[in-house]
């Protein structure tokens, strides 16, 4: 089977915070407490992503996964293209479309591949959340995305930062696993269902170096997962005893040096 392949087959199996709510899914109330969670826990979200910002804008969304961006883009009134690899998620996301009574393009299909899945046009913005580092060739993807970008256009994408919290907790605890590599140890532990096939992670320099055709804006890290994993599961939000002693201040200069996310901003670079 081919790696791509892997990577769909367990997306399908347990579409990302499919979790996140025991209502019955696929109701009304199933996805607005799936998004209340995931923003609880993921605040930094709507700051990054600016929903406001493209009303009347044309989105572009690589790996829309059950649709709570997607959602949030098409209620502040912007014209979505979702593009999923995962027909389960896909799937979701279009009902949850249709409980909302709103609209937007869906696509079915790779990132690598995205030329022969979705028409070649301009988009204000390119939006990728935690995704690309999930396929494993993101270099494709990137030079997919080229295609799509005008010189005005913004892409915002999250990536997994390989110097983190969360992977020198995990390093630390279970590293000797994995022969104390990191890269497979992370990969292991990236997703809350364990063992994706495909996880990178990635310093700001190789971020960069990835980017080098590109204009590259910003990058910044975000989020560090405070809970107690085992309650979490359970909806019950009980945070490490580091984390209730720490002041928000302080947390939240923790997480611009040790968090998980890296959020990327970048343009089509333009020549002089």
């Amino acid at each position: 089977m081919k790696q791509i392949e892997k990577v769909k087959k367990f997306w399908d199996s347990r579409p990302c915070n499919i979790k996140h709510s025991k209502k019955e899914i696929g109701s009304k109330e199933y996805f607005d407490e799936v998004e209340k969670r995931k923003y609880l826990v993921e605040y930094h979200i709507p700051n990054f992503a600016e929903f406001e910002k493209w009303k009347g804008k044309k989105v572009l969304e690589i790996g829309c996964g059950i649709g709570t961006d997607s959602i949030n883009f098409a209620k502040a009134g912007a014209e979505l293209t979702c593009v999923e690899l995962s027909e389960e998620s896909l799937n979701l996301c279009k009902k949850r479309f249709e409980v909302f009574n709103l609209k937007a393009n869906f696509f079915l299909g790779s990132a690598e591949e995205l030329s022969k899945i979705v028409p070649i046009e301009n988009y204000d913005l390119i939006y990728s959340f935690g995704v690309i580092h999930h396929t494993p060739n993101p270099e494709k993807v990137f030079d997919e995305i080229k295609k799509y970008m005008s010189e005005s256009s913004e892409v915002r994408i999250m990536m997994y930062s390989k110097y983190s919290w969360k992977t020198f907790e995990f390093f630390i605890k279970h590293g000797h696993k994995f022969k104390y590599n990191l890269e497979k140890t992370i990969q292991y532990f990236a997703e809350a269902q364990l063992d994706c096939p495909v996880a990178y992670v990635y310093t700001k320099n190789s971020i960069k170096n990835i980017l080098k055709d590109f204009d590259v804006v910003s990058i910044k890290k975000e989020h560090i997962f405070p809970y107690v994993i085992e309650d979490y599961i359970n909806h019950i939000y009980n945070k490490k005893l580091l984390f209730r002693l720490l002041p928000n201040s302080i947390f939240r200069k923790l997480e611009n040096i040790l968090g998980w996310h890296l959020l990327i901003t970048f343009k089509k670079k333009i020549s002089k």
